[in-house]
Parts: C-alpha cells; sequence; structure tokens
C-alpha cells in the first residue's frame, strides 16, 4: 500500500499537529484539525493553511492552493473525526492529555480505523492500556519541522497488528518520507540516542569546557551532522527535551539525568526558538 489514507485526523494543531496535517494534505488526504477551542483551532488554522501557502510558493506541490484549503477543516469536537481513516495525536507530551485524547478519538472511530500518536517518549503499551483495540495503534513519531524532515518512527505495541504497520510503513513512505520500525521502548531510538548527544552536550557547557557554537561545530564539522545538539534543543524546545529526559530517567537510570543548566533555562522560560532564547538567541533570526 503505497496511498495515503483518504481522510486522516489530527487531534492538536500546533507547530507539530499542523505539519503532520501539513504533509497529509500535500500528498492527497483530506484533513481534519481538532483543538481544544474556538480560540485554538483558528491559530490552527492560520498556521496550516499558511504553510500550504508557502509550500504552493515554493513548488513543492502540484496542487493548486485553493485545492489545498478546500481539504482542511478545523474542529472542536472529537466528533469531526468520524469517518478518518487514521487519526494521529498530536498533543502536548503529557501522558494523561495523551490517554484522554486518545480515548475521545477511539470512541468515534469505526473498528477497522488506524489511531497514532506522535510521542516521542511515552511508552506505546502504556497509551494502548486505556483503548479497547490496541491492535489498531501504533505510534508515528514525526520530527521538527515535518515539512522538510525525512524520518518517521514506526513505533509498534505489543498489541500491533503487524498488517498496520505495513500500511503505516506504505502511508510515511507515500509523504515522501523514510519510515524506521522500532519496538516500543524507552526513548525509541530516535529521542534516546538525540537526548543522550544534547544532555552530555549541556552538561559540556555547564562544566565550561567549551562554548554553545564549539561544541556544535565540533558535531557539525567533525562528525557531519547537519546541525549541533544545542541549536536542535533549541528547535526542539527545551521543555519538550527536559520531559524526555525525565522520562528516560525514570525509565533508564542515571545516565539520562537532566542537567542543572537544562533545568533552570526551562524554569526561567528560556526554551529555544519559540521564546527567542535558549542556548542560542533567536530574537533576530
Amino acid at each position: 500500500m503505497n496511498d495515503v489514507p483518504g481522510r486522516v485526523g489530527v487531534i492538536g494543531g500546533g507547530r507539530m499537529g499542523a505539519g503532520i496535517a501539513h504533509a497529509f494534505v500535500l500528498a492527497g488526504a483530506g484533513v481534519v484539525v481538532v483543538e481544544r477551542d474556538d480560540e485554538a483551532a483558528a491559530a490552527a488554522s492560520a498556521r496550516l493553511l499558511e504553510s500550504v501557502r508557502q509550500s504552493v510558493e515554493r513548488g513543492t506541490t502540484d496542487i493548486g492552493y485553493d485545492a489545498l484549503a478546500a481539504a482542511i477543516e478545523t474542529a472542536t469536537d472529537a466528533a469531526a473525526l468520524a469517518g478518518c481513516h487514521l487519526v494521529v495525536e498530536a498533543v502536548p507530551e503529557d501522558r494523561e492529555l495523551k490517554l484522554a485524547a486518545l480515548a475521545r478519538a477511539e470512541r468515534v472511530l469505526g473498528p477497522d480505523a488506524a489511531l497514532a500518536t506522535n510521542t516521542s517518549s511515552i511508552s506505546i503499551d502504556d497509551l494502548a492500556s486505556g483503548l479497547d483495540r490496541p491492535e489498531r495503534f501504533l505510534g508515528l513519531h514525526f520530527f521538527n519541522p515535518v515539512p522538510t524532515s525525512q524520518l518517521v518512527e514506526v513505533v509498534t505495541g505489543a498489541a500491533t497488528d503487524p498488517a498496520l504497520v505495513d500500511d503505516a510503513r506504505g502511508w510515511i513512505t507515500a509523504l515522501g518520507k523514510t519510515p524506521i520500525v522500532v519496538r516500543d521502548s524507552p526513548g525509541f531510538a530516535s529521542s534516546r540516542l538525540g537526548v543522550a548527544l544534547g544532555l552530555e552536550a549541556i552538561r559540556m557547557l555547564e562544566e565550561g569546557v567549551a562554548s554553545a557554537a564549539d561544541i556544535d561545530a565540533a558535531m557539525q564539522l567533525g562528525y557531519r551532522h547537519p546541525l549541533g545538539p544545542l541549536r536542535t534543543t533549541d528547535l526542539v524546545g527545551l521543555d519538550v527535551r527536559l520531559g524526555i529526559a525525565e522520562e528516560l530517567h525514570r525509565r533508564l537510570g542515571e545516565r539520562f539525568a537532566p542537567p542543572e543548566l537544562l533545568r533552570r533555562l526551562v524554569a526561567d522560560g528560556h526554551l529555544g526558538r519559540k521564546t527567542g532564547r535558549g542556548f542560542y538567541e533567536w530574537s533576530e533570526q
């Protein structure tokens, strides 16, 4: 199967949710984004339509703007997800919030519909424990920024139907991205490796080993990483990285203990690009 589902729902229209919706609508799906209230839905719609407009202007799609815009809906009620062939939950990285969102979606979906979470660290089996049809559930971990990122982790739970995994790999390929299949485990593959590198870079900065720019240059120029670990943390969000580190610390031990510098920056509201400051200043970038 190398086509995307005909109708895709996305729960949460923030940067990640809008990016996921953007990817599916450009691949030919009809998309509905469900947000918590009218204000958030309007913001999600504006965010998504602007990213679609930019794709049209850049020539990255052959579909016209009007046709793409017509394929996008926003709503505030999970009932709008009825009829979706796939729903991707993309709410903030909070277990209880995700469990509630997934349960609301499952109640309105048909028995053959697929349900996915974009979690970067929470156990798929843990989230599946609140569902009636865990065999139709898996992780689809997209990366920020979604439109330009090439990777999606397909995370399988103990109950996930192997046929659903095959379908998911086809959907991701149809988006023009590369799927990797990962068994449910703490941090999956990407978060576990990425956070390990990011936390060590933060510790080095905290210890005065080198400047943020020089630490990043070591990985860019020495190991050909497109971005250094500290700039990547700014793009991901220091709060997001802290949350993942705390989960990995709880499940895997002291090697994932968050550095005090990371905790202090988050407490001070310096979350990276989205607030204008993290390990770098972003106000003029």
